[in-house]
């Protein structure tokens, strides 16, 4: 049943991808309109995946969620992890790789949304663009979403922090909002398989401006890593 019913929600989300992509074009001359057309295509996904797959996805931690401007900094386990924050935060612009701009439709919308990608081999003068493009967006309120590992991780795999988020934390000098999850259970970051279950999401306590940078990075990853944890084995249950 796993693979008949992971197979069908394949089918839904390419063929909703394309439905809401070619659908919604007229939408997105402005930003808000290809935001709102991301978010309604997140929601039929996260539908999906409770009626087809059997997995729901539950939010903890409402207290701490961002309202307007701010840094978040989230667990990456899996795909899931890039659409899910649709649904979660208001206006939600993420921190991405520069090769996803050039997917047709996926790249299409994040332009139009004014979404920040980065040239993960660019050195500093990567940081300070990614920093200046944080700094403009947050001058529309928005929630700027970076995933600290750059990629995706196995569930239980040894953390592996980058410097980026630590910079942006610096420039931006806003709240930084770790996330946790226990996404990978459920959506693996390889392989076609999804999982029933119950895929949580978790807003932890805001970390405040002004840290030293080690400070930051040693609190960022151990809110993070100690509720991830403790969400994998709660899934693994």
């Amino acid at each position: 049943m796993v693979v008949l019913r992971s197979a069908l929600f394949a089918v839904w989300m390419y063929a909703t991808l394309i439905l809401f992509g070619v659908g919604c074009l007229p939408m997105i001359g402005v930003r808000r309109g290809a935001l709102w057309a991301i978010r309604g295509w997140s929601r039929g996904i996260l539908w999906g995946l409770r009626v087809i797959v059997g997995l729901k996805v539950e939010v903890r931690g409402e207290q701490y969620r961002p309202k307007g401007p701010a840094l978040v900094a989230s667990k990456h386990q899996g795909e899931l992890d890039g659409i899910a924050p649709f649904v979660l935060l208001d206006d939600p612009c993420f921190v991405l790789k520069r090769e996803l701009m050039r997917l047709p439709i996926l790249g299409w919308y994040a332009a139009r949304s004014r979404m920040i990608p980065v040239d993960r081999e660019g050195g500093s003068k990567t940081v300070r663009a990614l920093s200046a493009a944080a700094r403009d967006r947050l001058t529309e309120a928005r929630q700027i979403v970076i995933f600290p590992e750059g990629t995706r991780q196995v569930p239980g795999a040894p953390p592996d922090y980058k410097s980026g988020v630590s910079a942006l934390y610096r420039d931006m000098d806003s709240p930084c909002v770790p996330l946790a999850t226990n996404s990978g259970l459920f959506w693996p970051p390889k392989g076609l398989l999804r999982y029933p279950g119950t895929c949580v999401y978790e807003f932890l306590e805001p970390i405040p401006p002004g840290l030293k940078r080690a400070d930051f990075m040693r609190l960022l990853e151990e809110r993070i890593e100690t509720a991830s944890t403790a969400l994998t084995a709660e899934g693994r249950r």
